[in-house]
């Protein structure tokens, strides 16, 4: 029995998951992960996320992790929500690719438009998405690149409930709607690692024009987002990272489904994405982030920021807190596996706002 327990523990396979040493093949690395759950809406929802990371050039030692995931869930009740994305850097770094497709067909809870929603608004809606989106960039100068993106989004909205909110209000985009937007990015990118930096400046700058393509309550706009990241290592063990995003949507008529959404599992953890929704957004959050040994990492973390229609209120800011562990299951891609917990604001009569999140790759 010992020496058949002894003989799984220095198999490969088991070594590559538990030993502190990197493998110098500079070989690709695919894990993948069962996915299952349950919710009274859904009933029982099963499927797989996978994650593949390896060096489009091996001899390049300077090259970036490139990587596709995939995830894939269906339920009992014939709902289903289907995402592939790419994320591949050139030799060299010169060209950087990023892909998504994604289908989805799946309940959310819609609480209203702005800062000030209430629990028991709450609706449940059923949404059917299609998205493609396309982005390449190009490096012109050390650490800086400029790039072209394209994005075409289709949504339908049903609700079963004559008496929610969605139903009792007239929410511009009700029905759903479609729209391709092209545009433009800026990116500054000074980080020495792009799946687990420890030093270095990330900035991101995009724009996207939406024109009127097919009329009606389709979205004809702009998209303006800022992506701004810094790391710092404190010592051997311990980095410091600062992460602040704005977006906001430029338009006369501004859809509710493609408004910003406070909360997820990468900024303002411990909010229900889609709580708080308005035409902007802005969030700032810090992390701690503590290594106790090459396969384990503890992290802290605490945001704060809020929605709102065309100026911010400061007085209105929303926090969040929580901590977590990261499990290194591929240390030459420095590829983990995610698990947080946070908590956010408790507002008068309802429980205090939290989230549990299982996420493959830090937040940020």
């Amino acid at each position: 029995m010992l020496f058949a327990q002894k003989k799984i523990l220095q198999s490969k396979f088991v070594q590559r998951l538990i030993s502190s040493k990197k493998d110098s093949s500079r070989a690709g690395r695919f894990m993948f992960f069962p996915v299952m759950g349950y919710s009274q809406e859904t009933g029982l929802e099963y499927g797989l996320s996978g994650t593949y990371n390896f060096y489009v050039q091996k001899a390049d030692t300077a090259i970036r992790t490139s990587s596709i995931n995939a995830f894939a869930t269906l339920t009992t009740k014939h709902q289903s929500n289907l995402k592939l994305t790419t994320d591949i850097w050139s030799s060299k770094n010169k060209y950087h690719y990023i892909g998504e497709v994604k289908y989805r067909d799946f309940p959310f809870s819609f609480y209203g438009i702005g800062d000030n929603t209430l629990a028991k608004d709450k609706d449940l809606l059923l949404q059917k998405l299609f998205r493609l989106n396309l982005e390449v960039e190009k490096r012109l100068l050390k650490n800086y690149y400029t790039g072209l993106n394209a994005m075409f989004e289709d949504f339908t909205y049903s609700d079963q409930s004559n008496e929610g909110i969605f139903n009792r209000s007239a929410f511009y985009g009700a029905e759903g709607g479609k729209y391709l937007a092209l545009g433009l990015s800026q990116v500054y990118d000074s980080r020495n690692s792009n799946t687990n930096p420890s030093k270095g400046v990330y900035g991101r700058l995009k724009y996207a024009y939406a024109p009127d393509f097919w009329g009606g309550h389709n979205f004809d706009g702009s998209f303006l987002s800022v992506d701004l990241r810094a790391f710092f290592r404190i010592d051997k063990h311990l980095i410091v990272g600062i992460n602040s995003i704005y977006q906001t949507l430029i338009g006369k008529e501004i859809p509710f489904y493609l408004m910003p959404q406070l909360g997820n599992d990468e900024m303002m953890r411990g909010y229900y994405q889609g709580r708080y929704r308005d035409k902007n957004l802005w969030a700032i959050q810090g992390e701690l982030r503590y290594k106790v040994h090459p396969r384990i990492g503890l992290a802290t973390f605490i945001s704060t920021g809020t929605v709102y229609p065309e100026k911010i209120n400061l007085s209105k800011l929303k926090m969040s807190y929580g901590g977590g562990v990261r499990y290194f299951f591929d240390l030459e891609h420095e590829a983990n596996i995610r698990l947080d917990y946070a908590v956010g604001e408790k507002r008068p009569q309802e429980k205090r706002q939290n989230g549990l999140y299982l996420s493959i790759g830090q937040a940020f």
